[in-house]
């Protein structure tokens, strides 16, 4: 498998994830604050900065390096409230 290509598998996967992420939320079967929904955004987000940096797509890596700090954010909340 080239390289390119599997930059190609990866940004395709991190728009499924963020994609499944959303439509389950919508859906009422994942809460916006769970571990799954968070950490579906996350990969997503850094599968998409991959793909974005490696296609020279800065605005959409500059954007989904603040998705993936959300994320993060939001996992840390969420580990916090549980302890």
């Amino acid at each position: 498998m080239t390289l390119p290509l599997l930059v190609e598998i990866v940004g395709w996967i991190g728009a499924a994830l963020i994609l499944v992420a959303y439509l389950l939320l919508s859906a009422g079967k994942l809460p916006a604050r769970s571990y799954a929904y968070q950490g579906m955004n996350l990969l997503g987000a850094i599968f998409f900065v991959v793909n974005s940096g490696w296609n020279g797509a800065i605005p959409s890596a500059s954007l989904n390096v603040i998705w993936a700090f959300i994320a993060l954010f939001a996992l840390t909340r969420i580990g916090r409230a549980a302890a």
